[in-house]
């Protein structure tokens, strides 16, 4: 088993990628649009949550091996 750490800097880039595509998400999809847009918001800002603890933690959350 490899036990790379990722770098400060991807780490800040995966940080940046994230911020934008979330921000993309909910202008799209988000608060207020449409007859959903409540609900979506809310569970886009679960997933990215999500996502962004995976980034900083280093954690596979979908790696469910036994």
């Amino acid at each position: 088993m490899k036990d790379e750490k990722q770098g400060c800097l991807s780490g800040l880039l995966q940080l940046f990628l994230v911020k934008n595509i979330y921000d993309w998400a909910q202008r799209k999809f988000g608060y207020g649009n449409g007859i959903l847009g409540c609900g979506c918001g809310c569970l886009l800002m679960v997933v990215f949550i999500i996502v962004v603890f995976s980034i900083l933690t280093k954690t596979n959350f979908l790696d469910f091996s036994f």
